[in-house]
Order: structure tokens, then C-alpha cells, then sequence
């Protein structure tokens, strides 16, 4: 931790996260009832924030014994890392602006520990399990991966039948994807990136590299915000979407000379390269909402840049040698979190409630599971929805027995 006199403040931050996060508090209650991971130590890398925090407590309710760490060098809140690291059964290695050297060795801090499932964001922990201590593997009940990026990775480790474990895809919930993803990536870009740079969005250009689910959401309060939209793609289908969703579509090549702010969230490597930079406007703003900060090759922009220097809260301004300015956000890490403070809360609990539910879908199916990528059932989803309307206050209709009967039949026609 960067400082232990924090935990005050984090002890407040996690109680205004508790009040906005019923639905996992709902979850937490049960499991303090009937103790699912009573025995079991659970492994984190996650992005140390407040609504983690509630989801650790949940675990350790459970009957958890929690080791974590973060997934991002940029995306602890220190604050938080101090009041967890005083909870009972929690044990927590992170600070915001960790080195590439202290990220490795908190990774292993918590393999150390011995985790029988663990809980991954980017597929970082499972892979160094995988490469480094594969010793761990016979063990281990299995695990669970929180963001697109680490599904990729563990799709990748399966067909190359490297995968050893059962991983639960819980980005694929779509309690998870078309909430946290499209709601939260949208609105906690845009916090970070203001943040950074207090830009008016209103008349500007805005590239939006990706038409994903974050993508979507990105450029959606781009939209509301009053910007032009420029939406660039890889694949045919979320590129109609975008067309239809009303935003311009166009190679890379064409957008880059004409937006103002560019953000990727692909997922992939080096979407924005050299020969893009070196013909976006003098003052052009890039950030970054895919998981790792190699959407922009920022170490080409290193090399090239003439100075360097930091102007504003995580805004670093590179000159290059045309005399242009290109403003990079969050360091081309995780702007969310990097420059704000990630998804809000509301959000998280959803997300939160399937990585509960899915170590405890661990835990019950541990004897019939194969080390593949699992998608929960359907009816998972379904519980998580249902807990998040009832915390909203809001009621549903129920099917009729005429409804039932009509659906489950196929004679009445025409």
C-alpha cells in the first residue's frame, strides 16, 4: 500500500459504494447464511476501487480467506487498498502508479497464497498460473475473468488446448457486457477523459475506435454530449450498426486527420499507430478504454516526440517534430480509472454479482466442469436482473397460466 493513514477515507468510500449496490449486498446476506467458500482461498486481480471492495467483503462473508492485487498499474484507489488491508481475512498488495517490476511481483504475492479459484481482469493471474507455477493447476477448482481482453486471451489458451482450468466467462453475462460495458465504459470515458482535459465535447470530432459494446457506449455520450461521432471497424456487422446508429464509418486512414479526440476500445494492439498520429490536428486528444495501454503504440509516440511533458492531471503533451501537439489521457492506460474512478457503483453491482455467483457456480459444479470457457446459465442473469429491478424499486408483470400454456405449446397457430 502507498499509504495506511487512508483508510479512513476508504472506509467512507466503501460505504457510499455499499448504498448503491443492493443487489450484491442481496448475494452477500445469502452467503453469509450458507458459507459456499468456507475453506477456500480466492485470488484477485482486479481493479482495487470501492465497488471491488464490496464484492471482496462479499467473498469473505462467504467464508473466503481474499487475496488481492490490481490488474492495471493505474487503476487502484489507494485509499481503498488501505481500509481493505485492515478487514479480517483480506490480504492486499496494490498502489496506483505501480512499476511493470512491483505489478509482477504483487501478481505472484497473491499466487503465493495458494488460490483455489481465482478472479481475473485481463487474464493477467491466470496466465502467469498457466506459464510460471503450473504446479498450482491440479488444485485449483477454477476461475472466473471479468473483461473482453482476458476472454480473448482465455479463447486464444483454449484453442491452443494451453487452458488447464474451467474459466467462467462473466463478461459474457449480459448483466455484465450490455451494462457494464455499454453504461459504464460510456459514462466513465468521458469522466476520465474531462477529468484530464475539461474539453468541451460539444462541436468536436470524436473518433471512436471499436463498435463493441464499450464502443457503443463510448459513443453514445459522445452523441449526448454534442459531438460529431466517427466510428472506425473491423468487422462488417457492428460497422452497419454504427451506420445506423447514425455515426459516420471510415477507415482509420480518413478519420485521423479529422478528429479532435480519439478513443479506442478495441481490445486489440496498435490501432492507433504513427502514420495516424503524425497526420491528426495540432492539440488532437487521445485516451484509451480497452484494457491495456498497447491500443496506441505509445512507445512509438515515445521515441518520436520531440519533449515531453505532464500539463494537467494524467494529460501528458508530446511534441512532435512537425511542431504538432498530440495530448495522450491517462497515460494510454484505462482512462476510467487512470484519470477518474471507473465505472460508478449502480453499474458495478450487476458485474459484481456474477463474479460472486460464478465462483459459487464453481464451487457446486466443481466435479462435471472441463477446462474450457464457460458462459453461466441464462437463469443466472435472469437472478442478477431481478435483483437489480427489485433495488430499483420496480415491479414487472408475471405471465398469465393462459401465457404459459400458450408459450409452451405449438398447436394454436393462425
Amino acid at each position: 500500500m502507498k499509504n495506511p493513514a487512508l483508510a479512513d477515507q476508504g472506509r467512507l468510500n466503501l460505504e457510499i459504494a455499499e448504498k448503491r449496490m443492493s443487489a450484491l449486498l442481496e448475494v452477500q446476506k445469502r452467503f453469509a447464511k450458507e458459507k459456499p467458500f468456507k475453506g477456500l482461498t480466492i485470488g484477485m486481480a482486479l481493479h482495487v476501487t470501492k465497488e471491488t471492495g464490496i464484492l471482496v467483503r462479499t467473498l469473505v462473508k462467504g467464508g473466503a480467506k481474499v487475496a488481492i492485487t490490481g490488474c492495471n498499474p493505474l487503476s487502484t484507489q489507494d485509499d481503498i487498498a488501505a481500509a481493505l488491508a485492515e478487514e479480517e481475512n483480506v490480504l492486499v498488495w496494490a498502489y496506483k502508479g505501480e512499476s511493470k517490476e512491483d505489478y509482477y511481483k504483487f501478481l505472484n504475492a497473491v499466487i503465493e497464497t495458494e488460490p483455489d479459484i481465482t478472479i481475473d481482469d485481463g487474464c493477467d493471474l491466470v496466465t502467469e498460473i498457466h506459464t510460471k507455477h503450473a504446479h498450482l493447476l491440479p488444485k485449483m477448482i477454477g476461475g472466473c475473468e471479468e473483461t473482453t481482453t482476458g476472454i480473448i486471451r482465455l479463447r486464444a489458451m483454449e484453442r491452443d488446448k494451453a487452458l488447464k482450468i474451467p474459466m467462467i466467462a462473466v463478461n459474457d453475462n449480459r448483466t455484465k457486457h450490455l451494462f457494464d460495458n455499454y453504461y459504464g465504459t460510456g459514462q466513465s470515458t468521458f469522466d476520465g477523459l474531462l477529468r484530464s482535459t475539461n474539453l468541451l465535447i460539444a462541436g468536436k470530432t470524436v473518433v471512436v475506435l471499436g463498435y463493441g459494446s464499450c464502443g457503443k457506449g463510448v459513443a453514445l455520450r459522445a452523441k449526448g454530449l454534442g459531438a460529431n461521432v466517427i466510428v472506425t471497424e473491423i468487422d462488417p456487422f457492428p460497422a452497419l450498426q454504427a451506420v445506423m446508429d447514425g455515426h459516420r464509418v471510415m477507415p482509420m486512414e480518413e478519420a485521423a486527420p479529422i478528429g479532435d479526440v480519439f478513443v479506442t476500445v478495441t481490445g486489440n494492439k496498435h490501432v492507433i499507430r504513427m502514420e495516424h498520429l503524425e497526420v491528426m490536428k495540432d492539440g488532437a486528444v487521445l485516451a484509451n478504454s480497452g484494457h491495456f495501454d498497447h491500443e496506441i503504440d505509445m512507445a512509438a509516440l515515445e521515441k518520436a516526440a520531440k519533449r515531453k511533458r505532464r500539463v494537467r492531471h494524467y494529460l501528458d503533451e508530446y511534441l512532435l517534430k512537425s511542431g504538432r501537439v498530440i495530448y495522450i489521457a491517462g497515460e494510454g492506460r484505462l482512462v476510467n480509472l487512470a484519470s477518474a474512478e471507473g465505472h460508478p457503483s449502480e453499474v458495478m453491482s450487476m458485474s459484481f454479482c456474477g463474479q460472486a455467483l460464478a465462483c459459487e457456480y464453481l464451487v457446486k459444479n466443481r466435479a462435471s466442469l472441463t477446462p474450457t470457457v464457460i458462459t453461466l446459465p441464462g437463469a443466472i442473469d435472469t437472478e442478477i436482473s431481478a435483483m437489480q429491478l427489485t433495488s430499483l424499486g420496480v415491479e414487472i408483470d408475471e405471465l398469465t397460466e393462459e401465457q404459459k400454456k400458450y408459450l409452451a405449446s405449438w398447436e394454436e397457430g393462425t
